[in-house]
């Protein structure tokens, strides 16, 4: 019997740092989580902003993540992590520039 879901999840080292993608784009099967869990965005609702994945991928992406449920969650939470240590290294222009004019109103 043919795996139905490698039709639609692949992952490719150096593609998207190798994690589980929609086969042929570089959208994340934890993106599609991410949408679905954290932003309660329905499968439609999501295949409605991404027109050039399906609704088969989507649901795809979901059993993928069910299948992997701590391994996902670890990358989602790594990923977290990675932006809130990058913010925190990586001062915002527009901050120090309503600092700055501020400094010169006063």
């Amino acid at each position: 019997m043919e795996s139905v879901i490698s039709e639609h999840i692949e992952i490719t080292p150096g593609v998207c740092g190798g994690k589980p993608r929609i086969a042929g784009h570089r959208i994340r099967v934890q993106d599609i989580v991410i949408w679905y869990e954290h932003l309660g965005m329905s499968p439609d609702e999501i295949v409605y902003h991404y027109p050039s994945i399906t609704l088969a991928d989507v649901h795809a992406a979901l059993v993928y993540y069910y299948d992997h449920l701590e391994e996902i969650r670890q990358m989602i939470h790594e990923s977290e992590m990675f932006a809130s240590k990058l913010a925190a290294e990586t001062p915002s222009i527009l901050q120090r520039k309503l600092k700055e004019r501020n400094v010169r109103a006063d």
